[in-house]
């Protein structure tokens, strides 16, 4: 060895330093990898070398400075070297207007896992050349858009030289695929497919890119329409031609290149082509195929390009897209924009005249936009880019300032292995190649990368059989490597040789070094770097004994399979201190004289309940039991009697003295007197001494006992016996004989007053205060209480809501559902049964649930049982002490008839398979009703019904169920009270109770834990909660006082504080548990007076002293930061296994070192490992849960201790099973003909794995939608082909069609529509075939708009109807229409009057009649139902003049003046798009026009647009606020002026996007809906000067309800209004209103306030008038009707109370200006009544006015 070296101390000094200083995985990984060549070691790590010094004798796998330090020189050591070289480099000159990055070229080379950062200068000019290149759709509906693109060529022109004076301009055209079914192949529709159009085509280059704008418009004005067949259109096929096809567009080198995509449909993609024609197609080339015309000419034989192609192919040609797309089909180009680095997206109008201001728009957001994209890297380098100068949006690119040169950093990084693979040992294409980093408008710059995976040049040159190597091996980079058969360092031993094998077996074994180890030169060599020891390796240092889950207790080391512990410890797992301070008592002895210490606890000598830890007896606990204790002893020893009679009698710890008396009570510890069962004789005993039972203890037993005296009462059973003989025969005979059972049946003795039946007809529920899902009702047996009945039950959810069971019908019958089974074991329950865990409750469990599955493994589709738990029913008879198990099992929802009848049949038997039943109890419950069976034994009275309660959070305000007695199969009862009502009434909830956070970390010298619990008000009421600490590390009465109670919350408290005493750590506790954390739980439970529980409702409270908060106590919370990595090993042999379609079971061999826990990295495969999720675990095991079905995870785990954390161990990928798919997209029907539709769907929206086949059903329904004949199935195995073309259905005759998916676990659930064809448009509809689409544009009849329908809510028409039905709920249609004011419904009456009317009324005292000024009938139009010039108003009082005078203006509109709109209809168009028509108006003029208004409904600015066309009944609006609701207005106007408005309030509802609460989500489903106001006003005269005012809680508030707002003021103004706030919301609300004026109208607005805002008003007019009489009783009216006041001082006069809300009531509403009528009056009663009494003139008598009112 030449060369000086450096002496040892000095290399073990600069050792230790290098340790020091380098983190931990960096000295470990070289050192610890199992290598064995040069090569191997320099790819472990990019800091790893390798020492070919042959006299070297450490390892030789190390870092460089390491190897160094020990010894080896600086020529041995071998290491990779990477480089990095500039290859090209220009200068930027800002002069120059075109884009330019600096550097243009790198060639770099990177050791694995290397990273390199260098900057990147890009400049983007202010001005600069640009080519735009125009792609339009020329279908049919895009012929008003190619009109107006043909009058705005100047002005396209005007935009682009505003932008640059350097612009080229180019058009192309698109249709579709000229082929079927795209194309009417027809040859009279190939020539012209409409008139005056061009024949069809795919794509075609009209006018490539030119500087001349006016051939550019000349060009233009040439073009005509095509068209086609389906709506989506194949603009992919345009715009990849336009892309590669370079040369004939006439893109230019160094120019930004836009393309505007414009059309109104939705596209094409790939695979379209080859579903619909079968297969022919081929996968696109990406290559140009445009002919000398420009025409596209590989549209037949070559399918759409996929979005990634179009991405890639735009993005390397400098291409960037604006799309330009309709409102309906811009959800679906939203999306598809999102995919390009940079693009642009708006909104054309249908005509696309706000095209030039759209692209000016688009053209400022894309110059400030610039992305900047690595292309073509290979899969083993990494490129990130990032900016100081310019902020980064969400899709990756940066807001730049052109004219700038702007400084990017790049990141190059070489990563070490992909999927579990070192990136040296993956294709060379993987790891070397030539990226482009490419900003969006210039050519970027070129890389040639490359990672260094070079082979030593030492092992190049090696030596073959080297003397060296005694020829046995090949010398090489300093050492021997051995050929087969040979080891050792010269390779001088032989591996095969018996002679040198035999030392390295053990005897008895078949394995060499136990398996655990080599075999070298007749010695073993143990694997695992110092973890198996022994001569054969037969130790393993990782299994010597544990105590509380640590190795040796972590007071030792395990050595050759044995602990060895540290000093001051012993035993097998270190776990007994040598110390005896743990048992010291109070007096300073060991164990109080009564017991020996060993491994630091005392052993008593004689242990009993009543001595402690140290021995010491307490003598409280001694006098509560201690009598008992002894009795069984005593009564043994003293007379033989007992429990311990024989031979147990010799255990007991002591011995008894019998004596003739004994001493007084209060002489003596305890005095104990007893009954001896045997001889029914009564003993006595007394304790004396220290009161323990042991040899201290003297027990005085008295010789004499109290006997009582003998007696002939024997005689008196056998009497009784006698005379009960002959009942008792006959009992037999009841029982066993079934005609002598019939005969005394009849008998009226025997069967007197039998009945069955429930306690109670009705129970009232309050949601909020409920502890149960349940509710136990009485059923009680009156009469003869001999013999057994049982009775049949049922009970029903939602009985008050009568279309539920039909709206249940409709749910897909395979779809899985819970079922809930309860049954009576025959076997009494235990303690354990109810305790989750216990051994018994397990054993239990596994029994009934494998013998359960047994039976209903027989019914199709069921699942294995679960959820199993035990409890006791009470109230359940003499059987009440038996086992009742509750179950859950998951079967189709078909199956509920089965599952009854096979749970019936097994109960009646007694058995479930092998498992034994009680007969005569069980309970299955469905999603909406449940059946079951209870049992009355004999003498049993009353058994309580366990009735589910179907709480659910979707439940009405006030639900209802009905539990009915069906039957007594078994017995001779009779069934009284059948039915039970049960009402829940959910309310809302005053308030929010939680803690602050999860977790409280206290430090145990506070002495109390102080946790706050904060409430949230909502209602400003009380509101109160349970609470209760509960175990975890920390044990209550040793390290706190466990306590409970509850918090009440008065009304404004917000805030309370739970105080819970901590104790003080005692020494033993120190000793024996260490520092280990101790933590107790905090949970809230049982919230009252109309709380709810938030989150969190359970908190953990961390015990530790400071030093422990603030050190490893913070390692092991959720917050604390990650622990300094130590001296650990990588976990080893890391292993997964997915154990379900969300659970993967990942599991490790533990490292060697100390490891206190383990952290585990798992992410989703192909995301950054910045996205991973962190566990924590104690065990070298972990479920993973919550995961996507058929999804690829990576995963890998380290170890960490007191030393800090260790290195990560190898990547593990493992991929979770399948699940069954969701239901297939929105279904698309293509109608042909009336008997011929092609129908199309989408892929499922969740897969949840590989789908393998469609399955289409259709079948006849009726117009109850329910099936006629049988259903034709059609099984598509082609998973991509997503379209049918159905043939030969009959004529005008509605189809239900179904579609779902099948992957590897079974079918999903299906997709339903039901259709008539007959009813569709002729014309080809507008469907897009992706993602979600709509079915049908519904053409509407006479009273009906045209509005969109879709497959998830299909409105049904009569047979032969042109108007769509509509739902009795006007108020909210999926996806539809709100049509408001039908003819009687209860709106504004100022807004609201259909003809001119006057109606006047006054209840007086004084006259027993009504004066009613009309004299027409109730016509079934429903006009003017009174008609002022018949009025008798001079008639009346002058009591009347101030209700005239008020009703009397504007009873008329001036002539000539418009009548309000009859119909407002509103039509969701999309989630921000709405249609609102309207019915022309009654006018005796010509119409002018209309003036449409609408704002926010809780404020904003108003908007109002003019419509000068009267024929135009309906206007499109767009940008609405999705989820607010909006008040519409609507006026007409003539040549006299403006007439009364038409109001209505309604509410697009649709999906938002979390982030952004104002965006919808695209293909989401759009709902209208409206809000209501409160309910008819009620006013109670309280005096001359107040009334009290009453409403019902609105129908639909819109939003949690925080209160009311109600505005007084007078009716014809003088003063200002007066508001009052009413909080709370109750059913009904009151307000007393005071300081009013006695005969003077006022009018009162009442609106809810909502979480949402305010809601619509409800008005009322109300008059309190003076009159003379009696006393004055309180007196309401209710909207639209009126009291008869009885006589009094005071009356009140109704003029109106009215809403805006567009509901129907049920009879007539009456106002102060009209009177209209619902279209269809329910009552009869009503009709018949005001036709006959309106039309009369005069007085109507009073028997016939209180029938009116009765009615």
């Amino acid at each position: 060895m030449a060369g000086p070296h450096p002496s040892w101390w000095t290399r073990l000094l600069l050792a230790a330093l290098l340790s020091a200083s380098l983190p931990g995985d960096m000295a470990n990984r070289c050192k610890k990898a199992q290598v064995k060549s040069c090569t191997e070691c320099i790819r472990v790590d990019r800091d790893c070398a390798y020492c070919t010094d042959e006299m070297f004798k450490e390892r030789r796998c190390n870092t460089q400075a390491e190897l160094l330090a020990a010894g080896c020189r600086q020529e041995s050591v071998v290491v990779m070297e990477s480089s990095f070289e500039i290859t090209e480099e220009t200068q930027i000159d800002t002069t120059l207007h075109r884009s330019q990055v600096s550097p243009q070229g790198l060639r770099v080379r990177l050791r694995p896992g290397e990273e390199r950062h260098f900057e990147l200068q890009v400049f983007e000019p202010l001005e600069s050349p640009m080519d735009l290149y125009i792609l339009m759709d020329f279908s049919n509906s895009m012929s008003d858009d190619l009109d107006n693109l043909k009058k705005m060529g100047q002005d396209l022109a005007q935009v682009l030289r505003q932008l640059t004076s350097d612009y080229t301009i180019g058009f192309g055209k698109f249709v579709d695929k000229v082929s079927v079914p795209q194309t009417d192949m027809r040859p009279e529709k190939l020539k012209e497919p409409w008139p005056n159009s061009d024949a069809p085509f795919s794509f075609k280059n009209v006018i490539s890119l030119t500087e001349d704008v006016e051939e550019f418009r000349n060009k233009l004005k040439e073009e005509r329409i095509s068209g086609n067949l389906d709506a989506p259109e194949g603009g992919f096929d345009a715009i990849l031609q336009t892309a590669v096809c370079t040369r004939h567009i006439g893109w230019r080198p160094d120019s930004t290149h836009l393309l505007v995509f414009s059309t109104e449909s939705a596209f094409h993609y790939e695979a379209d082509g080859a579903n619909v024609l079968a297969g022919i197609m081929r996968r696109n080339d990406e290559e140009c195929h445009l002919d000398t015309t420009g025409t596209y000419t590989q549209y037949g034989t070559q399918d759409y390009p996929s979005v990634p192609t179009l991405v890639r192919l735009l993005d390397r040609h400098n291409i960037i897209p604006i799309f330009a797309v309709t409102n309906y089909s811009y959800g679906y180009y939203e999306k598809l924009s999102s995919y390009f680095p940079v693009s642009s997206l708006g909104v054309l109008q249908e005509d696309s005249s706000n095209i030039v201001d759209l692209l000016q728009d688009a053209f400022n957001r894309i110059r400030s936009n610039l992305d900047i994209r690595a292309l073509e890297s290979p899969r083993g380098l990494r490129t990130e880019v990032t900016s100081r100068m310019f902020q980064k949006t969400n899709t990756g690119s940066f807001l730049i300032r052109r004219g700038e040169v702007g400084t990017y950093q790049v990141q190059l990084r070489a990563i070490e292995h992909l999927d579990g693979t070192h990136v040296c040992q993956l294709p060379e294409a993987d790891r070397k190649g030539n990226i482009h980093l490419k900003p969006s408008f210039s050519n970027g710059l070129k890389m040639d990368v490359d990672v260094v995976c070079d082979v030593c040049s030492c092992e190049l040159q090696k030596q073959e059989r080297s003397p060296r190597c005694s020829f046995n091996g090949d010398f090489m980079c300093g050492h021997c490597v051995c050929n087969e058969g040979w080891s050792g360092k010269t390779c001088n031993c032989s591996t095969g040789s018996l002679s040198d094998l035999a030392p390295c077996q053990r005897e008895g074994e078949d394995k060499l070094c136990s398996g655990q180890g080599e075999c070298q030169c007749g010695h073993c060599v143990c694997y695992g770097d110092g973890r198996y020891e022994g001569q054969f390796c037969e130790y393993d240092n990782f299994q010597c004994p544990r105590a509380s889950g640590f190795l040796c207790n972590d007071r030792g080391r395990c050595s050759m399979g044995q602990c060895v512990c540290e000093p001051g410890w012993t035993g097998l797992s270190c776990d007994c201190p040598l110390s005896n301070a743990t048992c010291i008592d109070s007096n300073g002895g060991i164990c109080n004289g009564r017991g020996y210490c060993e491994c630091g606890r005392c052993h008593c000598n004689q242990q009993s309940l009543y001595t402690d830890t140290i021995c010491e007896i307490n003598y409280s606990a001694i006098h509560l039991g201690l009598c008992e204790d002894l009795r069984s002893c005593v009564q043994c020893q003293a007379w033989g009697t007992g429990e311990k009679k024989g031979h147990m009698c010799k255990e007991c710890s002591f011995k008894v003295k019998m004596v003739d008396e004994l001493k007084k009570a209060e002489e003596v510890v305890e005095y104990c007197s007893f009954r001896d069962e045997d001889d029914d004789c009564t003993y006595s005993y007394t304790v004396e001494g220290d009161g323990g039972p042991g040899p201290n203890s003297t027990v005085l037993v008295q010789r004499r006992k109290d006997c009582p005296p003998g007696t002939f009462w024997w005689l008196v059973p056998l009497l009784v016996f006698l005379l009960l003989l002959p009942a008792l025969l006959l009992l037999l005979c009841w029982k066993y004989c079934a005609c002598c059972k019939a005969c005394l049946a009849l008998l009226p003795c025997c069967n007197r007053g039998h009945m069955v039946g429930f306690k109670e007809d009705h129970y009232m529920l309050r949601a909020n205060l409920m502890a149960s899902d349940h509710l136990d009702t009485p059923l009680l047996r009156s009469g003869n209480l001999k013999g057994r009945d049982t009775v049949r039950w049922k009970t029903t959810n939602n009985v008050q809501r009568p279309g539920f069971a039909s709206h249940a019908a409709g749910i897909n019958p395979t779809e899985l559902a819970p079922y809930g089974l309860s049954l009576r074991l025959a076997r009494l329950c235990t303690e354990n049964l109810l305790k989750p865990g216990t051994r018994e409750c397990d054993q239990l469990r596994q029994e009934v649930e494998e013998n359960l599955h047994e039976v209903y493994r027989h019914i199709t589709g069921a699942q294995k049982l679960q959820q199993t738990k035990f409890r006791q029913q009470p109230n359940a008879g003499k059987k009440q002490d038996h086992t009742i198990v509750d179950m859950v099992l998951m079967a189709p929802r078909s199956a509920k008839q089965a599952l009854l009848k096979l749970t019936e049949k097994h109960v009646e038997q007694g058995a479930f398979h092998e498992l034994k039943v009680a007969p005569g109890y069980y309970t299955l419950t469905a999603d909406q009703d449940a059946r079951g069976m209870v049992e009355f034994q004999e003498g049993v009275e009353l058994v309580d019904v366990r009735v589910p309660l179907f709480i659910r959070p979707e439940d009405d305000d006030e639900k209802q169920l009905l539990v009915e007695a069906i039957d007594v199969p078994a017995g001779t009862a009779t069934l009284g009270r059948r039915l039970v009502n049960i009402t829940i009434i959910k309310e809302q909830a005053s308030g929010i109770v939680s803690f602050e956070q999860p977790e409280y970390l206290v430090s145990r010298g506070e002495h109390v834990a102080r946790i706050p619990v904060i409430r949230r008000i909502l209602d400003n009421g009380k509101s109160q909660v349970s609470y209760c600490t509960e175990d975890n590390t920390a044990q209550g009465n040793r390290d706190y006082i466990p306590t409970e109670g509850e918090l009440l919350f008065q009304p404004g408290e917000t805030w309370k504080e739970l105080q819970v005493k901590l104790l003080e750590l005692q020494e033993m506790d120190s000793l024996l548990r260490g520092c280990q954390t101790r933590r107790f739980y905090i949970q809230l439970s049982n919230p009252k007076f109309g709380a709810r529980l938030g989150q969190p409702q359970s908190a953990t409270v961390i015990i530790g002293d400071q030093d422990e908060l603030d050190g490893n106590l913070m390692g092991q919370t959720l917050s604390s930061p990650l622990l300094p990595r130590g001296d650990l090993g990588a976990p080893q042999n890391p292993n997964a296994k997915a154990t379900g379609s969300r659970k993967i079971h990942f599991n490790w061999l533990p490292p060697p070192g100390k490891p206190t826990g383990y952290r585990v990295k798992y992410w989703i495969q192909g995301d950054s490992e910045s996205e991973a999720h962190l566990l924590d675990s104690k065990m070298p095991s972990v479920e993973l849960t919550n995961l996507y079905p058929y999804c690829d995870y990576e995963m890998k785990v380290c170890a960490y201790g007191a030393q800090g954390e260790g290195p990560y161990s190898s990547l593990v990928s493992c991929r979770t099973h399948p699940e069954a798919p969701s239901e297939p997209g929105r279904l698309a029907f293509n109608v042909v003909s009336s008997t011929v539709t092609q129908l199309s769907w989408a892929e499922p929206a969740e897969t949840n794995g590989e789908i393998t086949a469609y399955e289409v059903c259709y079948g006849l329904v009726n117009e109850d939608s329910r099936p006629i004949g049988p259903m034709k199935k059609v099984l598509v195995d082609s998973p991509k082909k997503r379209t049918l073309l159905i043939e030969n259905l009959r004529e005008s005759q509605p189809y239900r069609y179904t579609v779902k998916a099948r992957n590897g676990a079974g079918w999903g659930p299906e997709r339903e529509a039901i259709i008539n064809l007959a009813t569709q448009p002729k014309r080809p509809m507008s469907i897009p075939i992706i993602p979600d689409i709509p079915i049908v544009d519904a053409q509407g009849g006479e009273d009906y708009e045209s509005f969109l329908m879709y497959s998830d809510d299909v409105l049904r028409s009569p047979t032969g109807s042109q108007r769509p039905s509509v739902s009795e709920d006007t108020e909210h249609l999926v996806n539809g229409r709100m049509d408001f004011a039908f003819p009687g419904s209860a709106n504004s009456l100022h807004r609201m009057a259909v003809s001119n009317a006057a109606y006047s009324t006054h209840l007086s005292p004084h006259l027993p009649h009504r004066m009613l000024s009309t004299s027409s009938t109730l016509s079934r139009d429903y006009h003017s139902l009174t008609r002022p010039e018949h009025s008798h108003s001079s008639t009346l009082p002058r009591d009347y003049s101030t209700l005239t005078s008020l009703s009397s203006q504007s009873s008329r509109l001036a002539a000539g003046v418009p009548n309000t709109p009859t119909r407002l209809v509103f039509s969701a168009l999309g989630p921000t798009s709405l249609k609102v028509s309207w019915q022309e108006p009654q006018c005796e003029r010509a119409l002018q026009g209309y003036s449409v208004e609408y704002q926010l409904l809780n404020g904003g600015d108003l908007h109002q647009l003019n419509i000068p066309n009267p024929s135009q009944t309906s206007v499109v609006l767009e940008d609405l606020l999705p989820n607010h609701s909006y008040v519409f207005r609507v006026r007409a106007q003539s040549q006299e002026g403006w007439g009364p408005e038409r109001e209505g309030v309604i509410t697009i509802e649709s999906q938002v996007h979390p982030q952004s609460p104002l965006c919808p989500l695209p293909g989401s489903a759009f709902t209208l809906s409206t809000p209501s106001a409160p309910g008819p006003l009620v006013f109670t005269a309280l005096s001359p000067d107040s009334l009290q005012l009453s409403w019902e809680r609105p129908r639909r508030p819109d939003g949690d309800i925080l209160g009311y707002l109600v505005t007084c003021e007078m009716a014809h103004g003088g003063e200002p209004a007066t508001t009052f706030l009413v909080d709370g919301d109750s059913p009904e609300s009151r307000l007393t209103v005071p300081g009013l004026s006695e005969n003077v109208p006022y009018k009162f607005k009442v609106q809810a306030k909502t979480t949402q805002g305010f809601g619509p008003e409800r008005e009322g007019i109300i008059t309190i008038e003076s009159q003379a009489g009696g006393p004055f009783p309180q007196l309401g009216s209710h909207s639209g009707l009126f009291q008869y006041p009885m006589p009094g001082e005071y009356s009140i006069t109704t003029t109106h109370s009215s809403t805006t809300e567009p509901v129907l009531l049920d009879g007539l509403t009456l106002g102060s200006q009209h009177l209209e009528a619902h279209g269809s009056l329910t009552r009869h009663v009503t009709q018949e009544f005001v036709s006959r009494t309106l039309t009369t003139s005069g007085t109507l008598g009073t028997h016939v006015d209180q029938q009116f009112f009765q009615t």
